[in-house]
């Protein structure tokens, strides 16, 4: 009876859910992308894209913002959807006007990202996050 309540969940608590969901995610973006470039700034700032023509000075911090402090307020739930949509603008620009051309495998990240912080946008923080406790309202 265990497995079977285990396998078919009547019910769930989908708030612990996207807590945890926004945390892992969140970590998941920092610890691949956000802090290398932070630890290897002028590598990033010389080596990254600059595909809307702001500059490579910019691009660089931007994507520093964007995956770490913007990841940083995904995780703890504070202005959440507008982080998480800084992020979207990053990986969307990413994905569209640098990695179009290549293979599928390439674009995945990218796509992926795009995706899980689009979810994020569209439902965001929940009832565990810094916007629902200053707010006092969820934001959904």
């Amino acid at each position: 009876m265990k497995i079977k309540n285990i396998l078919v969940a009547q019910t769930t608590n989908k708030e612990v859910a996207l807590l945890l969901f926004r945390i892992f995610v969140a970590f998941s973006i920092m610890r691949t992308h956000g802090i290398p470039k932070l630890m290897a700034f002028k590598e990033t700032e010389a080596h990254i894209p600059d595909p809307l023509g702001f500059g490579t000075t910019f691009s660089a911090y931007y994507a520093v913002f964007a995956n770490v402090f913007c990841a940083i307020l995904v995780a703890f739930g504070f202005a959440t959807r507008l982080a998480a949509l800084l992020i979207i603008s990053l990986t969307l620009s990413g994905l569209l006007l640098i990695h179009f051309n290549d293979p599928a495998k390439v674009q995945d990240v990218p796509l992926i990202y795009s995706i899980v912080f689009g979810f994020i946008a569209y439902v965001g923080a929940g009832k565990y996050s810094l916007d629902n406790k200053i707010f006092n309202r969820q934001f959904h």
